[in-house]
């Protein structure tokens, strides 16, 4: 698939197995806490401001959300984890739910991104993400959102430690969903 985005569309909504998409084509998938900023990192991807609903509330996205692109490849974007005013049971629904994504061989993903804020690194919830990925051989890379809002020693303070934690087989693109900053490297990671 070619760097350059032409078509992104809403396919479907899914909240298990039943009805995934059969067709075979692959799949990214985008992962990270709430409010990390998954929706604005796919919206700036695909040139459209509006076609993953962001919310000011975090924990909005409940289910796994398929959008294709180029009519070749699926991003998906799954539920952020980590909110902690969702009740415990749907805590763990949401974690069910993102787990059984990454550990069933019906979804698949041919790779992973899993989305940061620059300005706070790794938290407990990423690194569990990160060992469930590495235990079931998930490709994935690591993006620091919001890198514009650090000044160059913050921004490489942070990116040095989420480097030195995630290990030097993991790539981390410094990115601004805001500004575009690091769009084509992550296009180059993961088309």
């Amino acid at each position: 698939m070619n760097m350059v985005i032409t078509s992104a569309q809403f396919i479907l909504s899914v909240v298990g197995s039943h009805n995934l998409p059969q067709d075979g084509k692959q799949q990214i998938a985008f992962i990270g806490r709430s409010n990390v900023g998954k929706s604005s990192v796919i919206n700036m991807l695909v040139g459209q401001n509006s076609l993953v609903h962001s919310s000011s509330t975090p924990g909005k996205t409940r289910q796994i959300n398929f959008f294709l692109i180029n009519d070749e490849i699926y991003f998906v974007d799954l539920p952020g984890y980590g909110y902690a005013k969702h009740s415990a049971k749907k805590r763990e629904k949401l974690r069910k739910l993102i787990l059984w994504y990454f550990i069933s061989k019906e979804a698949n993903p041919v790779m992973t991104v899993l989305i940061v804020d620059a300005r706070a690194g790794l938290r407990d919830f990423d690194r569990e993400m990160i060992a469930v990925l590495d235990e079931y051989d998930c490709p994935h890379v690591v993006v620091a959102n919001k890198i514009d809002k650090l000044n160059q020693s913050q921004s490489h303070h942070s990116l040095k430690g989420i480097s030195d934690e995630v290990g030097e087989n993991v790539p981390v693109i410094p990115l601004s969903a805001k500004s575009g900053r690091g769009r084509d490297q992550l296009l180059a990671k993961i088309l």
